[in-house]
């Protein structure tokens, strides 16, 4: 479904999780690819410690994990396997998302597989996180989240946003079903969104298992969303708050970026954003995930240089999620000081000044880690980029005009 191209990253890191399966019967999403890099220089010499740093450690173990990222319908019992190539597994953990429960399993003798104990749950998300080492003792990590096939006669559903949570103004109802919906007008007809600012909300199709809902405009600010489900005899109710409205515009041009809250400028932070070879999408992008770190792996998307990663960075802090495709907006410590506000050199990343940890909460990348929620929205503007970035790539639903929004509603 998503035809951007890719940004690429592996994953290795622990966030929230916003909204939940919902078990939903009788009837008929998409996955969130971590995929993302920013290997970020000033000039030639910094560019050239980036590149170090993004390969000096490359692991050669190669993790795969079946059914893989984002799968749908899943078996309980025999599909699920971690395996690795040229290297040993070291950890395996899998874990039910919404308990935080986590599954039993077993490790091959030679360490090279892993599989857990039993059948798992119908109906269930699941997060499976492994980390192996080559025979240099260089690790590598990898992850997944899929979900397990629903009742005989069911399917599985994901909403989003999480019922009671807060989020900011850009944030879109999301369902995804694991089966393509075919009488889309039936269904979209039994899922009610309201809010209490009285804007019209409209609901649009992206494929055959993904509907969206928004607005025309973004959400007005401290007001509550209300979605109603009413599927085949089984009823949900969610509600969501709008927080305050954050409005951040990268200026890929200036390198700067305006944080605008409630219409009112609070802060603006030197940026280095995508490398001609490499631009950063233009567009209205939402925040859909935050990590405090995360593992950024070329290898494991197939970006690779004369045979290893093109980067390998274990612990990218202040990572926030643009784009399923990749696009993060992060912090950077491996760039020099003149980067930020002065060059264009990521893969696609915005990067913001930081250090190594994460732990200096002085910094730009922190503040602004600290100072947004999910769902708030991020504007490129004035990048090299000459593509389109597609609504239905990560939240970016708001990029699409009103009229064409409306025309992809089953039942307007």
């Amino acid at each position: 479904m998503i035809t951007a191209r890719k940004r690429h990253t592996g994953l290795m890191a622990t966030a929230g999780v916003l909204g939940g399966v919902i078990a939903l019967t009788a009837l008929g999403g998409t996955s969130n690819a971590a995929t993302s890099g920013d290997n970020a220089g000033s000039h030639r010499a910094s560019q050239a410690r980036a590149d170090q740093a993004g390969t000096q450690d490359a692991s050669d173990a190669r993790i795969k994990i079946t059914p893989g990222q984002g799968a749908h319908n899943v078996g309980i019992d025999g599909p699920v396997e971690v395996t690795v190539s040229n290297g040993k597994l070291t950890k395996v953990t899998m874990t039910a998302v919404a308990t935080g429960a986590e599954i039993s399993g077993t490790l091959s003798t030679d360490g090279t597989s892993w599989k857990p104990n039993g059948r798992l749950e119908r109906a269930t998300r699941y997060q499976v996180a492994a980390e192996a080492e080559d025979a240099k003792g260089r690790s590598v990590t990898g992850n997944a989240t899929i979900t397990t096939t629903s009742p005989a006669g069911g399917f599985n559903g994901h909403l989003s946003p999480e019922d009671g949570s807060t989020v900011g103004v850009g944030m879109p109802v999301t369902v995804n079903f694991d089966k393509a919906i075919s009488d889309k007008a039936a269904v979209q007809s039994k899922i009610q969104v309201s809010s209490s600012s009285g804007q019209r909300v409209v609901g649009h199709w992206f494929n055959d298992d993904r509907l969206d809902f928004r607005p025309k405009n973004y959400w007005t600010p401290g007001s509550t969303v209300t979605v109603k489900l009413n599927l085949h005899g089984t009823q949900k109710t969610v509600t969501f708050k709008i927080g305050r409205s954050q409005i951040s515009t990268v200026d890929a041009r200036t390198k700067q970026m305006t944080v605008v809250r409630d219409g009112k400028t609070i802060k603006t932070i030197p940026i280095s954003s995508g490398s001609p070879e490499h631009p950063t999408y233009n567009g209205q992008m939402v925040i859909s995930e935050k990590f405090r770190q995360i593992h950024m792996n070329g290898a494991t998307v197939g970006l690779e240089k004369d045979g290893k990663p093109a980067y390998d960075i274990k612990a990218v802090p202040h990572a926030m999620r643009l784009t399923d495709s990749g696009t993060f907006i992060h912090g950077n410590y491996w760039g020099a000081d003149s980067v930020f506000g002065k060059v264009n050199t990521s893969h696609g990343c915005v990067g913001l000044k930081d250090v190594k940890g994460g732990g200096d909460g002085k910094q730009p990348a922190a503040w602004f880690f600290d100072n947004s929620m999910i769902g708030d929205v991020v504007i490129v503007k004035n990048s090299a980029d000459k593509t389109t970035l597609a609504p239905d790539n990560g939240l970016s639903d708001w990029n699409m005009p009103w009229n064409e929004w409306v025309a992809g509603s089953a039942t307007s």
